[in-house]
């Protein structure tokens, strides 16, 4: 075996994934497709991973449902742990499962306060090569974060910043070595509308990438072979 090819070979990353997933009403028409795609991500990327060489020393996915603060705030955002795969991917395909729609009241959503959420995740240190990867999943526009009417929910997080300038100074400009996130390791894939904030955040920040989405559509079965080409091809 070629001396390059075997270096291939012996790349092993330590892969974190969290994945924002709207779980309002209007994604209902579309949110079997979500979870039934979620459910194979694991083997999927497994697969992908391998056909270029490099393996996943160790992968673990987390869940974040999100709703609506504005409208229900028992249930607007569900966390889940870090699931270690393949050890815990029973619980893992449980945890996808039970997600159901739900909620919503108005048309933008708190997606800002789940990516918020997954950014201060407890990600995976170890290895000399990590990945830290969140997908926000949503079919709606977001509400500006320090709008009232969600932070006084009482289950609102107190880690969310109070503005998208500021959750952007987390996540940091591409030399920022305060930022909340590992530079080198992070990654941002949104699956959304071009509508408010999303197209600005996949024109401002580092590591993001944007893929269009129609409202109301949800995430297509092609757009999570796009998540796995993407995330493999970027370790």
């Amino acid at each position: 075996m070629p001396s390059d090819q075997q270096n291939r070979t012996d790349l092993d990353y330590a892969v974190d994934i969290v994945l924002c997933v709207d779980a309002t009403l209007s994604m209902k028409p579309t949110l079997d497709n979500v979870k039934h795609s979620a459910l194979s991500f694991p083997g999927r990327l497994v697969q992908e991973m391998a056909t270029k060489g490099r393996g996943i020393r160790s992968l673990r996915l987390k869940v974040i449902a999100f709703r609506d603060f504005g409208d229900r705030a028992e249930d607007a955002l569900v966390e889940s742990q870090f699931l270690r795969i393949p050890a815990q991917v029973d619980e893992f395909e449980r945890t996808v499962s039970a997600l159901g729609p739900d909620g919503g009241g108005d048309a933008p959503e708190s997606g800002l306060e789940a990516l918020a959420v997954a950014m201060h995740s407890d990600w995976e240190t170890g290895l000399d090569r990590r990945r830290h990867v969140i997908v926000m999943f949503t079919d709606a526009p977001a509400h500006r974060l320090g709008d009232p009417r969600q932070t006084r929910a009482r289950t609102y997080p107190q880690s969310v910043p109070g503005s998208l300038d500021e959750l952007f100074a987390l996540w940091g400009h591409a030399q920022n070595r305060g930022s909340l996130m590992e530079n080198s390791a992070k990654r941002l894939l949104i699956f959304a509308p071009e509508e408010y904030p999303w197209a600005d955040i996949a024109d401002d920040w580092n590591n993001t990438l944007f893929f269009p989405s129609t409202a109301g559509e949800g995430l297509e079965e092609w757009e999570m072979d796009e998540i796995i080409a993407t995330i493999a091809s970027s370790l």
